[in-house]
């Protein structure tokens, strides 16, 4: 099993100042445990489940930049892209870019985009979902189609590219791996089985109607389009905040120890999970890392059944 880190909050002490600096950071921090990736959410505002609006956001794309210069190793990507933030031209060629200038470290994150109050505060058009849905396909094809280094006209129904020319490419080949969030069993999965290297679920429980549920849907979306299921890398996003046991974190969240986390990581991966990312409330405090470590180090060895 991977692990990765999301930073979704950068409210911090001192900001805006302090964000460079403690971003940074982070990203070094991340890596030097043995993290394998590190993650932002692809937002113009916070969102309403960590904060008010007003709260500071980093554009994705140039904050993953940042981190890339502060690294060598550890693999970036947003969790994830709206469709509607960006020209699918454009995507691709910011992507490369940043592959390129990484040494062949990012992924693309994907989804059809849900955050209206931001589209409608930044005048970035909000179409309906079935739209949404259809342009995130679109973009799925037009990104491949750049990175396979065919710039032959492009005619979908909402977008027209007569030369998608995309020079240099990507270090990583064929591609820059694609992940699709979101667990929508009818079109995002279809998708994800048709399309991308890995999806993204949350950590919403066992039961029937959790990870299992999302994955033999995902499972059938596969045998219907005739890929193999295990080539599609299954993440998780998870909120973990490492630390003493009985304590809490600043935040008032309680601590859990690597042993409790192992344990609940073991169950995602009988589960058929591959990689959790996860998201630290306590992930600007240097002293936390070293659990993060010992973290990684035992949940290494696991593997999802069938891999």
């Amino acid at each position: 099993m991977r692990l990765g880190l999301q930073v979704s909050y950068f409210s911090w002490p001192g900001a805006p100042a302090s964000i460079g600096p403690t971003f940074g950071r982070i990203a070094r921090d991340a890596e030097g445990a043995g993290l394998s990736s590190l993650w932002v959410m692809d937002h113009f505002f916070q969102i309403s489940m960590i904060g008010p609006p007003d709260l500071d956001m980093l554009e994705g794309y140039t904050a993953l930049a940042f981190a890339a210069g502060q690294t060598t190793r550890i693999e970036l990507g947003t969790l994830v892209t709206g469709v509607t933030y960006r020209h699918p031209g454009l995507l691709a060629k910011t992507v490369t870019t940043l592959d390129v200038l990484s040494g062949g470290r990012v992924w693309l994150g994907i989804g059809a985009a849900w955050n209206e109050e931001e589209h409608r505060g930044l005048g970035v058009p909000y179409p309906p979902t079935g739209e949404r849905f259809e342009r995130l396909e679109e973009t799925l094809q037009i990104c491949l189609q750049m990175w396979a280094g065919d710039d032959r006209a492009y005619e979908g129904k909402h977008h027209l590219l007569e030369r998608p020319l995309n020079v240099p490419q990507s270090l990583r080949r064929p591609h820059p791996p694609i992940l699709i969030g979101g667990g929508g069993e009818k079109k995002t999965l279809r998708l994800v089985a048709q399309y991308a290297d890995a999806c993204n679920l949350f950590d919403n429980g066992l039961g029937p109607e959790g990870i299992p549920r999302k994955l033999d849907v995902l499972r059938r979306h596969c045998e219907d389009v005739g890929r193999d299921y295990a080539d599609i890398e299954k993440t998780v996003l998870a909120r973990v905040t490492l630390g003493p046991k009985g304590g809490t974190s600043p935040s008032g969240e309680p601590f859990a120890s690597v042993d409790e986390t192992v344990e609940r990581f073991g169950r995602l991966s009988e589960a058929g999970v591959d990689t959790v990312l996860m998201g630290m409330s306590n992930d600007t405090d240097e002293a936390v890392y070293p659990q993060v470590a010992e973290l990684v180090r035992q949940v290494e060895p696991l593997q999802a059944p069938g891999r």
